[in-house]
């Protein structure tokens, strides 16, 4: 395993698993099987709707909390509610959390954001994250905030690097925590000779490739499966390394394509929504 350490110390795995989209049985099946693999990096949000079924996986793989980096993230709806971390716990069976997002940037995030801070002074929380926010809310965020944000999570992929953002990263020592980290599994994508090339070279799946070009360019990823053997795989990508006239080639595949597309309108609609029970 290699490691991104964020700018207040903490180091944070650079491969996890995520559980985005996942039922809640799939969910604890999954993050048992993954943490008995070895994995220790877990992500999971209010909106998936299966952080209780985290907390049970976590519980049931054996593995001593101390030892896994668990993430999730508050959806805007409880924002300005004083319990919600609180309420993130309970589900999670778990007295801190390692890295706590901002799940959308909604027009009360800073309200959510001041919750998270408190969270961290009362040791509830030991870091702070940004997702899916836009370059320009997020400078404004770390102008801001009283304790400056320690990563962010975003779309990126081979089609589209975040090399604007990555920029304004460096300056602030944040890190990327990537989602569509295999470009929302498209085909075109994925099959590009270019990693096939790669792939013959050092005995590794496509997306195995893709995944390691993710950790050689800084990016933390965090891919879901439901199956043990897919699991198994998105992690063994630590026994190789690309040198830098490969990563140049995979570079060139820059396109600036996005799979999604975040607007006002849905961040109206994220603002008002109520999440379903979390079994």
């Amino acid at each position: 395993m290699e490691y991104f350490t964020l700018n207040n110390g903490i180091k944070m795995p650079m491969a996890g698993i995520g559980v985005f989209m996942l039922t809640p049985d799939q969910a604890e099946a999954s993050i048992e099987s993954a943490l008995k693999g070895g994995v220790r990096l877990i992500d999971t949000a209010n909106a998936y709707m299966n952080e209780s079924a985290t907390g049970r996986g976590i519980k049931k793989s054996g593995v001593a909390r101390e030892d896994i980096f668990l993430v999730t993230k508050l959806w805007p709806t409880v924002y300005g509610k004083e319990t919600a971390v609180d309420e993130t716990l309970a589900r999670l069976q778990t007295d801190y959390i390692d890295l706590l997002f901002l799940h959308q940037p909604t027009d009360n995030w800073k309200e959510g954001y001041k919750n998270i801070e408190k969270a961290v002074k009362e040791g509830k929380v030991k870091a702070i994250g940004l997702s899916n926010f836009d370059n320009e809310t997020l400078e404004e965020a770390i102008e801001w905030a009283q304790i400056k944000p320690q990563v962010v999570q975003v779309e990126a992929h081979p089609y589209f690097p975040q090399t604007e953002l990555k920029a304004i990263l460096a300056k602030t020592g944040m890190g990327i925590m990537a989602w569509y980290p295999l470009g929302h599994g498209d085909k075109t994508l994925i099959e590009r000779p270019v990693f096939a090339e790669l792939g013959a070279k050092y005995g590794k799946s496509n997306a195995q490739i893709i995944l390691r070009w993710h950790i050689q360019s800084g990016n933390v990823v965090i891919p879901g499966s439901k199956n043990p053997d897919h699991i198994r795989d998105n992690f063994d990508i630590f026994d190789f390394e690309f040198t830098d006239d490969e990563m140049k080639k995979i570079a060139e595949l820059d396109n600036g394509v996005r799979y999604y597309q975040g607007n006002p309108e849905l961040l109206k609609q994220y603002a008002s929504m109520e999440l379903g029970p979390d079994l």
